[in-house]
């Protein structure tokens, strides 16, 4: 028997569509997506599914793991791993259309000891320090026998547009495009795209921006956003004025008040950053939070023209640049946080 779950997360599929799009038509070359950590928490399956209707052809995932849950016989699209090639990956590669980004000497020999013509990508840093061949290794002749589908590198601060880590980068991957050892080339990630047309190269590959994150402000008028909470209300009930509620007494009644304690917590992503920051929402009418969170629920103080019983819904303010700077956690934080008790509810909005 099915049971149905308190919390929701409600889906916009339009919304997301329509970023990929609107990102896509900015691009110079062609536009991917990163669809790593479960679709940025949304389900990769699903946010594939809609983002290949709206035209996307290239994703990328962070393991073999969560490869091995999108890998299909779909000729159209590629699937790309972004944290290259272990050992331990090549019997499942091996026998795979999803291509490693080869990050490392190691795996490069890796790959080419099992399948040199076989198709693959590669990681270049360009000044980040993170994954990535160094730009004396990318050049040494290292790539030379390779079937290179895509070389990548990753912005490290495209946030900030004038950062002087953006032009050294380019400058750099310029380099790299100019060698042409690969079909394509990709250096832009969400923020990239805003920086200019300079970065795009052949293949942008956003994310955050796809969730209707907001990566640099001048976005904000582009994305849609994607994703809101929806709590049912576990109960109601009224408090006199003068008591403390929730731990440690951080929130005293001023007057007698009716509250409504909500099925929402720290494994649904929903932090105690939030605390004389966060608030509900039921018909409209904002509920400001009252007291901490308390691991799997909330209480949130009713306005006493408000209508609410158990077993009412509640919209819960997930506005990701708004959150973000309520609790100083970072919209990716706020979004692969959100955990798996949530059933997700995509529609067009």
């Amino acid at each position: 028997m099915q049971i149905s779950s308190p919390l929701r997360l409600e889906l916009d599929k339009s919304a997301l569509m329509a970023n990929w799009q609107s990102l896509n038509r900015i691009t110079a070359g062609h536009c991917g997506a990163a669809i790593k950590a479960n679709g940025y928490g949304l389900g990769a399956e699903r946010v594939r599914h809609y983002l290949a209707q709206a035209g996307c052809r290239d994703f990328f995932v962070s393991s073999w793991d969560e490869a091995r849950l999108l890998d299909s016989s779909e000729k159209d699209f590629s699937l790309s791993v972004l944290h290259g090639l272990r050992e331990d990956d090549l019997g499942y590669a091996l026998n795979s259309s999803v291509k490693p980004v080869l990050c490392s000497p190691a795996m490069i020999a890796r790959w080419k000891a099992h399948a040199p013509n076989h198709p693959c990508d590669v990681m270049v840093d360009t000044g980040m320090n993170r994954l990535g061949l160094s730009m004396e290794e990318a050049g040494s002749g290292l790539l030379d026998g390779l079937s290179i589908d895509n070389i990548l590198s990753h912005l490290a601060c495209a946030d900030e547009a004038d950062h002087p880590l953006n032009q050294k980068q380019l400058e750099r991957f310029r380099i790299l495009a100019a060698r042409k050892q690969a079909k394509r080339y990709s250096l832009a990630n969400s923020a990239g795209i805003f920086l200019s047309k300079d970065y795009h190269f052949d293949l942008a590959r956003p994310g955050l921006a796809l969730y209707g994150g907001l990566p640099v402000p001048q976005s904000k008028d582009i994305l849609k956003p994607v994703v809101a909470i929806a709590a049912q209300a576990i109960q109601v009930r009224e408090v006199s004025s003068g008591e403390a509620i929730g731990y440690g007494a951080c929130f005293v009644t001023p007057k007698k008040m009716r509250v409504a304690i909500l099925h929402v917590g720290y494994a649904d992503g929903y932090w105690r950053a939030f605390f004389e920051k966060g608030h509900a929402r039921k018909d409209g009418v904002i509920c400001p939070l009252a007291g901490r969170v308390s691991m799997d629920m909330i209480t949130v103080a009713l306005p006493d023209a408000l209508t609410a019983q158990e077993g009412d819904w509640f919209s819960v303010d997930f506005d990701l640049p708004s959150a973000s700077q309520q609790t100083g956690l970072s919209q990716y934080e706020l979004l692969t946080g959100l955990g798996h008790r949530y059933q997700s509810v995509w529609q067009a909005i």
